[in-house]
């Protein structure tokens, strides 16, 4: 089979070093607040945002738009740009504010980048623990600069599922956890972001996850896939700018593959 096409590796170094500038740039605005206890606002969806939300949003959008004024930009925080654009970067500035707030140390700020909707470099910075994972296409994950590889599972009876919350997910939406809640070895809930990275390093096996947008997992497919796992929607569908609010991964494209099935047996 071949592989999908992607764009040159030298576009791909450039973009790669001015993703790195704007996780660096979200790190020193976001690390010395990570120790303090933030004002609040929740929004219509009852979900927690800060300041400093839209402070490091704000930050990342205008380096994007003096470097790259034809590239789209979606953030959680402002919305969308250009999203027809043939690049498109991808802001979380925190992934995570529930626990940012309440000062649990798995949030981080999620950047990347699409080339025809399809995301090919993604990174996930992590300021209490100063760890960063990056994926690019066709290239080999890493962590701080250490190859990353998801490990084999054997069978979903031994695999570790995670969850960032099991109350994102609607009450339709809960008999496809269940199939795999009941199937798995253990369970470790609210990760966030770093569920996924851990993922790509071969400490868990399977991740479920509902509720959520695309600004909130577009760069764990660059990720996962370069660390050697499969993530898609609930459907099988890869990842992409248009996918929807259900994710599942997996480090195992077997286990991915059974858990497909799983959940779909599960919702009929």
């Amino acid at each position: 089979m071949n592989a999908p096409p992607r764009p040159a590796e030298a576009h791909l170094d450039e973009w790669l070093r001015f993703a790195h500038g704007l996780a660096d740039a979200a790190h020193a605005l976001l690390a010395p607040a990570a120790s303090l206890r933030p004002e609040v606002q929740v929004k219509a969806d009852r979900s927690f945002v800060t300041a400093l939300d839209a402070r490091i949003e704000a930050e990342l959008r205008a380096r994007i738009a003096e470097r790259y004024p034809a590239h789209g930009i979606l953030g959680e925080e402002a919305g969308a740009s250009a999203l027809d654009a043939e690049l498109v970067w991808i802001l979380d500035p925190i992934d995570g504010t529930a626990p940012f707030v309440a000062g649990v140390p798995v949030f981080g700020t999620l950047i990347a980048l699409a080339w025809r909707g399809v995301p090919v470099i993604g990174l996930m910075h992590l300021p209490v623990t100063q760890q960063r994972y990056v994926g690019v296409a066709g290239r080999a994950s890493t962590m701080n600069g250490t190859t990353l590889r998801t490990r084999a599972c054997a069978a979903m009876s031994d695999a570790i599922l995670t969850t960032s919350n099991p109350d994102f997910l609607a009450a339709h939406e809960r008999p496809a956890f269940e199939a795999l809640r009941t199937r798995t070895a253990w369970r470790i809930y609210g990760g966030c972001c770093l569920s996924y990275g851990l993922l790509a390093a071969g400490r868990t096996d399977v991740a479920i996850d509902a509720g959520f947008k695309v600004y909130d997992y577009a760069p764990f497919r660059p990720l996962i896939e370069g660390a050697g796992g499969a993530i898609s929607d609930w459907q099988g569908r890869p990842v992409t700018l248009d996918s929807g609010s259900q994710v599942l991964a997996a480090g195992d494209p077997a286990r991915h593959r059974e858990a497909l099935a799983l959940v779909a047996q599960a919702l009929g």
